[in-house]
């Protein structure tokens, strides 16, 4: 995507906002305000093996280490959500596919590894109280011109009539009905088949324009147009209808699943619709006929996650500016800003070279009662602890566990609260033990639970984040806390999640005293 900047006035700018907000909220305040519900995510990108498999030749346990090296650093930055890439380019991260297996797996297209990506990393992110959105590219189907290399069952070469190549990729052609139906099955598997929480989309819907390349949908418009009279709306609808499909589709499979997309960070500049926003770069309704702030106003999708890759008061798209804006438009559904670490890395955004720039970003997103929290692009930016933004994530924004906020209009009904709760002191450490709550009143099985332990000294408040000691997404049904010290009394407390985190009433109040040595 393109990017933007103004040199001179992006310094002087970054350090005014820098200190000025500096006096305003501090590291400790923040800390003072941390919320209990919200989402922290981060991009696992396998297209080219960006982030993951680091080696695509390497076996199934040294990518398997890969991966849950990935996951411990995530979760000991207190992120508690992973979009985890799992069809870059037509092709599968995981066995229960109609399309063959990623080259990035295993160096060659359609070559099996020996386990099933997706399921292994659903299971532990799942252990590491970690929701994982199953990230698909809906239109690409290579990502180079080597077509040569293409499998013998890739759809581009069953299906060639399906495709136009653009840049010298091939692209799904979105205006066939065929093609929108094919893509909804493709994603259907992952439904069916996969403990997902989420499934996620980017941004590559109609191509980037690039100057000199033609969109060659001219014959499919003439067949399948008739309703428009303009190209541009006709091709905005075919969008529309994928997601309106999706939506649909996703929800009558799988009532809980969460459905959220990740557009370019400007649906429209006010130059080309009066709703847009005071900005002046590209946007996802011009540029990839993608209507994303309709797919919000029609509630087809739980949340939307724009890519806001600029600074504060960058010149022709404001972080500020547009995190507003978007927050105008979530029409009761989730927003979650896409964050871009990846920046500091670049020699033309010297405002990412500035460490205060994304915390003050983070800061923004939380005093702003519409937004719910951020993704990250990406996971190996983060893990390079790039202007020590991971540790500054550990330290002071994501101190203490966050629990993702509720989506009330797939999920209104809490859990009950477990039952026969216990606490007693037991080889140094404190054993819970209870037994798992009575059905819900919409019959949903209990999905995990949430333990809080308090000291005498301080305040019973199950919405203090800092009263957490543990989040599972499992149903076992038992806790040793070893974080103890003799002749101290811990108070404890469990609650229960259903699966899209809605959390029960309390237990009653069990006090351990430990004994002295």
């Amino acid at each position: 995507m393109q990017l933007y900047k103004s040199l001179l006035t992006t310094i002087i700018f970054s350090i005014i906002w820098s200190f000025s907000i500096a006096q305003i909220i501090t590291p400790e305040e923040v800390i003072k305000t941390e919320p209990k519900r919200e989402f922290r995510g981060v991009w696992i990108a396998t297209v080219v093996n960006l982030d993951w498999p680091t080696n695509a030749k390497a076996s199934a346990e040294s990518q398997k280490k890969d991966l849950t090296d990935q996951l411990n650093f995530h979760q000991q930055t207190g992120l508690n959500a992973v979009m985890f890439q799992v069809r870059p380019a037509a092709d599968a991260f995981y066995a229960k596919s109609r399309e063959p297996w990623s080259k990035y797996l295993t160096g060659k297209q359609g070559q099996a590894p020996d386990y099933d990506p997706l399921e292994f990393a659903t299971t532990e992110a799942h252990k590491r109280g970690m929701e994982l959105h199953a990230w698909f590219n809906p239109y690409r189907a290579t990502f180079d011109n080597k077509f040569f290399t293409l499998a013998p069952n890739h759809i581009t070469r069953t299906k060639p009539e399906w495709f136009f190549i653009y840049e010298g990729i091939k692209l799904f052609n979105p205006g066939l009905p065929e093609v929108r139906e094919y893509i909804v099955q493709v994603i259907l598997d992952v439904v069916k088949n996969y403990d997902v929480d989420g499934i996620h989309m980017d941004d590559y819907f109609y191509p980037y324009p690039v100057r000199g390349q033609v969109i060659n949908d001219a014959e499919t418009f003439a067949e399948y147009g008739g309703d428009f009279d303009n190209i541009k709306d006709w091709r905005r609808d075919n969008v529309d209808k994928l997601v309106h499909m999706l939506a649909d589709s996703i929800h009558k499979y799988k009532p809980h699943m969460k459905f959220g997309i990740s557009p370019f960070g400007i649906w429209a500049n006010k130059s080309q619709h009066p709703d847009g926003s005071e900005t002046n770069g590209g946007s996802s309704y011009i540029e990839n006929f993608a209507d994303t702030r309709k797919w919000m106003q029609e509630g087809w999708i739980d949340y939307i996650n724009p890519q806001i890759y600029w600074q504060i008061g960058n010149r022709v798209a404001a972080f500020d500016t547009l995190l507003n804006w978007w927050s105008n438009n979530t029409y009761n559904r989730h927003l979650y800003i896409g964050q871009g670490p990846y920046r500091f890395y670049e020699q033309r955004s010297p405002s990412f070279k500035n460490p205060s720039e994304i915390p003050n970003q983070i800061r923004l997103i939380r005093a702003n009662p519409r937004a719910q929290g951020s993704v990250y692009f990406r996971s190996q930016s983060l893990m390079a602890n790039a202007n020590h933004l991971a540790d500054t994530l550990k330290k002071d924004f994501y101190r203490y566990p966050a629990l993702p906020p509720p989506m009330l209009w797939l999920d209104s009904i809490p859990p009950n609260a477990p039952q026969n709760f216990v606490a007693r002191a037991e080889n140094r450490g404190v054993m819970l033990k209870w037994q798992a709550p009575l059905p819900a009143s919409d019959s949903e099985a209990v999905y995990g639970y949430v333990i809080y332990r308090f000291q005498e000294s301080e305040k019973f408040d199950l919405g203090d984040p800092k009263n957490i000691l543990h989040i599972q997404y499992d149903t076992t049904a038992f806790y040793m806390d070893s974080n103890v010290k003799p002749g101290q009394t811990y108070f404890y407390v469990v609650t229960a999640l259903d699966r899209l985190k809605n959390e029960s009433d309390r237990t009653p109040t069990m006090a351990v005293t430990l004994p002295l040595p």
